[in-house]
């Protein structure tokens, strides 16, 4: 697939993708400085998310709609959404701050008339969350772009996002990218499931990748060996800042990280060869051969108290000593001369 004029696939580097959620604190100077800090770490895109509260939910506090554990324990959904969200006046001049700072942005849009505000902002992509990967109406209208979709499949079983596939592909996709999920936030690593990820590739033939919501870059970076070609992670100023994702997100100095450690890991994925590389050549010489440890006259029967296996590597290959012992020396040999076919005569050998 190709993101705002670049390649993502296996056959590049991760696409490294910020996501911003809700780390800006309310605050749009902060959201400029995440911006400007995810492109100074070497990150491909920064990511936000486009809703308001009340199209995701309801303003209510029936037993339905509370959250009763984990981080926003006691907070009702409409609550931490009214807190988390990024403002849709903040979006242009998101936007065009990113644009300016050369760094892709897009969106994850929750409703249809978040895509109708992106598609005004050209968004080069986007993203639908795990937990909107059930909902295929949403999938089908973000399809239509015919943009780019990168699709998180955390909680999905294999119906479900079979299902999710098959709508974004028939209603016009045909750039998509599937990214492996666990939706628990921080996630135990315990529960990653890397594996997963060239399962997806293999099932589905698509792009995949690596949404990661556990602390460090560890599961991350693994990720690229199981064939991850984008990574998502979120990102924040400062991990204590007191929002509702800072906790679980990287800090600047862990995005520019990942960026390069997850590059080198790809890079050193390379191909299948059983070639000596260009690198281990210089080294060849100190194989072993086979060498002459003893003073022979010429006609003195070899021995193996005459020749060993031996460093460097300049004589006959190891597996040649049995061919060697009994045969004749064809002239007056010296110790530490490498063991070669014209140094022997074969004839009684």
């Amino acid at each position: 697939m190709i993101i705002n004029g670049r390649k993502v696939g296996p056959d590049n580097p991760p696409y490294i993708v910020a996501e911003m959620s809700a780390n800006h604190n309310g605050s749009i100077e902060n959201a400029f400085r995440i911006i400007d800090k995810a492109k100074a770490a070497g990150a491909h895109a920064i990511k936000i998310q486009t809703y308001r509260p009340d199209t995701i939910t309801i303003d209510c506090k029936h037993e339905d709609f509370m959250i009763s554990e984990g981080l926003w324990k006691g907070r009702s959904l409409y609550d931490l959404y009214d807190w988390a969200h990024t403002p849709w006046d903040w979006h242009e001049p998101l936007f065009q701050y990113a644009k300016e700072a050369d760094i892709t942005i897009f969106s994850t849009p929750f409703d249809a008339s978040a895509v109708d505000l992106l598609e005004e902002l050209s968004a080069p992509a986007y993203k639908i969350a795990s937990f909107e990967l059930t909902d295929l109406n949403l999938i089908e209208c973000v399809a239509n772009t015919k943009k780019p979709m990168i699709m998180s499949t955390g909680m999905a079983n294999l119906a479900e996002i079979s299902d999710a596939v098959e709508i974004a592909q028939k209603s016009g996709c045909s750039q998509l990218a599937l990214l492996h999920c666990v939706s628990s936030y921080p996630a135990p690593v315990k529960d990653c499931n890397l594996r997963v990820i060239a399962d997806l590739a293999e099932k589905f033939g698509v792009v995949v990748g690596l949404s990661d919501h556990s602390v460090e870059n560890a599961v991350a970076i693994s990720s690229v060996a199981m064939g991850a070609s984008i990574i998502e992670k979120h990102f924040t100023l400062d991990r204590h800042g007191g929002g509702p994702d800072d906790s679980f997100s990287l800090e600047p100095i862990d995005l520019q990280m990942l960026v390069e450690s997850s590059a080198t890991a790809w890079e050193a994925l390379g191909g299948v060869s059983y070639n000596q590389q260009e690198s281990e050549k210089p080294n060849l010489k100190f194989r072993r051969s086979l060498y002459f440890v003893e003073n022979l006259k010429a006609g003195e029967v070899i021995s193996s108290a005459h020749v060993r296996s031996i460093r460097p590597g300049f004589g006959l290959d190891p597996k040649n000593l049995d061919n060697i012992i009994g045969c004749v020396a064809a002239h007056d040999i010296e110790v530490g001369t490498a063991v070669s076919w014209e140094h022997i005569i074969k004839t009684d050998c």
